[in-house]
């Protein structure tokens, strides 16, 4: 029997143009790492989050779509994320649903949500 740790969840988000994903994710959010780029596929990773992309030409389908990335290392994603000015304006908060939070939007629209519980550092 496999052991059930080694399940990834990785988010497949659609994107209206693949090189500008990349420039987006690589530039601002640093992942460094491009593990699969072809026509319509990009895979790009980072220690500890991998994201893919497919290419579509519907804009509806990205600005209707989400990914949440929970951990205890997202008080150090949004110290670095925070100088680049692309964080959502609801700052980095706790909301009324128990999760302390901050929004970071691609530009295809497609919205990131870090989380984490509020005063557990490795949640």
């Amino acid at each position: 029997m496999s052991d059930p740790s080694e399940i990834a969840v990785l988010p497949v988000l659609p994107s209206l143009d693949l090189a500008e994903t990349k420039a987006f994710y690589t530039e601002k959010l640093g992942f460094s790492e491009v593990v699969h780029e072809d026509d319509g596929y990009l895979i790009l990773r980072r220690p500890g989050l991998e994201l893919h992309f497919w290419l579509t030409d519907d804009r509806s389908l990205s600005e209707r779509t989400s990914v949440y990335i929970r951990g205890g290392g997202i008080d150090a994603l949004h110290a670095e994320y925070a100088p680049r000015g692309i964080l959502h304006p609801q700052g980095f908060a706790e909301r009324s649903w128990g999760m302390k939070e901050f929004y970071v939007s691609d530009p295809h629209g497609n919205l990131l949500r870090f989380g984490r519980i509020p005063g557990d550092d490795n949640a």
